[in-house]
């Protein structure tokens, strides 16, 4: 590996694969409704904690005066 190829981002990872629909009846379509909002929350929690976590570091790194 050169030094160039350390440099690049690495590329977004596939996190969701998408379940094959055709085959669930609806009531395991609803189960799996739920089990995704319930991802969805995680998520959500998981950023609010990430963005609190970034607005105190930048307050507390903040320089007296706004410079």
């Amino acid at each position: 590996m050169t030094f160039y190829e350390d440099e690049q981002p690495n590329p977004a990872k596939k996190l969701l694969i998408p379940a094959v629909l055709d085959t669930l009846g609806v009531a395991e379509l609803t189960a799996y409704i739920a089990a995704l909002e319930g991802e969805i929350a995680r998520v959500r929690q998981a950023i609010a904690a990430k963005q609190a976590h970034t607005q105190a570091a930048a307050a507390f790194f903040k320089t007296p005066g706004g410079r």
